[in-house]
């Protein structure tokens, strides 16, 4: 089993929906973010060379979310896990993206992907 370095709840603006008033309008997505890494190097050298800068991925992730405009999540977190998994170099990662108040009477509805 590797170790996992997460980022819970990264909140967005974005154009996403399949109606005529989503793509006018843009709307808060959440994004969970779970990568597995092993993290035995970078705990030994206390060097973030030897880690995944979190950082980084968040700054790449907001960037390319505020920027697209996917009718479905499905396409946007797909897309997401591609970023991650070809820029970064992360071998396995599960996303967690969710339109919140989308639905009457729920908070949330979203998708889980794990590539």
């Amino acid at each position: 089993m590797k170790d996992k370095i997460y980022i819970k709840n990264l909140v967005i603006e974005t154009i996403i929906g399949i109606f005529d008033w989503e793509r006018e309008v843009k709307q808060k997505v959440s994004i969970d973010m779970e990568f597995e890494f092993d993290c035995a190097k970078a705990a030994k050298n206390d060097s973030i060379e030897d880690t995944l800068n979190y950082k980084d991925i968040t700054k790449r992730v907001i960037k390319f979310v505020e920027e697209s405009q996917f009718q479905l999540i499905e396409t946007l977190a797909e897309n997401i896990a591609n970023i991650i998994k070809s820029e970064f170099g992360v071998e396995r990662v599960k996303l967690r993206v969710s339109k919140p108040g989308a639905l009457r009477f729920s908070d949330d509805v979203g998708i889980i992907i794990e590539r």
